[in-house]
């Protein structure tokens, strides 16, 4: 007996939909559609009743029904059979929309003249170097000196340090850190890498807070020896939105937590043509982390000196240094000298 085959069905590609909605809640009670700019439900007609009832938000019926009628949509499209793999069958990994968009960016507008490359071909380059996190220590051991940071540490552009979650320095050094440091830098770039909705949202290491104990979800990022830029020209093309949203295509959803596994490594960001060029787009970023790890440091000058407070700021904890000091550390005396 003969199959039927739809006119859309082919042999050579895939159908994907990367409808958002299916007109079901968690919970599997229907979905309302409702209106962005009034917050309102949207009401139409029953045609066996006349009367009032919700629009039901089923996006994926919607795209079932274009592609009945051989229409397209923004969620609806057919992927070559080659490029498709079990191992990242999820339709969101095929939804390119995102990646399109930075695509016609790049070297033209505000970018003009800029290159682009994935993460993975920088770290191949030397442009990049990646790490991550050092392990995460049993509940008794968090009885010490040394932070540890967990993913929900990590929040608005910033590590917050918990003062309850520190353990022992010779735990530190002999189980995780593999020595008498963390192996962290000043001003390293940090993101979740599991488990967390922040995903795709970079934070920076200021100094004071090298010497910490990072759990494995997380990637840190440097500019590696063969970039002409610094971290904070990193931190600007990372938080570029026509970056961030290429998160949204990589971000799958494991047992009960999200994870980036490799695919971060197809994040692409765009490359300065020069180093003033790099230098000049992310002045402001470096102004405020440079402002504040100066402000930090005044701080912590009084902290040291008065010795009646509580050292609340979050790695305030070091001795006194200059911000001078600190972009030595960094590596970004030509920045600073321009």
């Amino acid at each position: 007996m003969s199959i039927h085959k739809p006119v859309w069905f082919s042999n050579d590609t895939v159908m994907v939909s990367t409808a958002p909605t299916c007109g079901l809640t968690k919970g599997g009670r229907l979905l309302p559609l409702v209106d962005p700019a009034t917050g309102k439900r949207i009401q139409t007609e029953d045609p066996d009743t006349g009367a009032l009832v919700d629009e039901i938000n089923d996006q994926l019926l919607s795209d079932m029904k274009a592609l009945v009628a051989g229409d397209a949509t923004d969620t609806l499209r057919f992927i070559p059979v080659g490029e498709v793999s079990l191992r990242t069958a999820v339709p969101a990994y095929y939804d390119r929309r995102f990646d399109e968009y930075f695509e016609d960016s790049i070297g033209v507008g505000p970018l003009k003249g800029f290159k682009s490359a994935t993460i993975g071909q920088l770290i191949e380059d030397g442009v990049l170097t990646v790490r991550g996190g050092h392990g995460s220590p049993s509940q008794d051991q968090r009885v010490g000196d040394v932070p540890y940071i967990k993913v929900s540490d990590l929040r608005a552009g910033l590590v917050n340090i918990n003062a309850t979650n520190r353990i022992p320095r010779i735990v530190a050094e002999k189980q995780f850190w593999k020595g008498e440091a963390s192996g962290l830098r000043a001003f390293d770039i940090m993101c979740p890498e599991r488990t967390s909705k922040n995903i795709g949202d970079f934070c920076v290491l200021m100094p004071g807070q090298e010497q910490l104990v990072v759990t494995k979800e997380v990637i840190i990022l440097r500019p590696g020896p063969a970039a002409n830029f610094d971290p904070f020209y990193l931190l600007w093309a990372l938080t570029l939105k026509i970056v961030r949203d290429q998160w949204k295509r990589i971000v799958f959803m494991q047992t009960n937590r999200e994870d980036v596994g490799k695919r971060y490594l197809e994040i692409r960001i765009p490359i300065a043509p020069d180093t003033e060029t790099a230098a000049d787009v992310s002045q402001h970023f470096r102004d405020y982390f440079l402002t504040l790890a100066d402000a930090r440091s005044n701080l912590n000058n009084y902290l040291v000196s008065s010795s009646q407070h509580h050292f609340f700021v979050s790695g305030v904890e070091r001795d006194a240094v200059d911000v001078n000091d600190l972009i030595v550390e960094a590596g970004l005396e030509a920045v600073a000298e321009e």
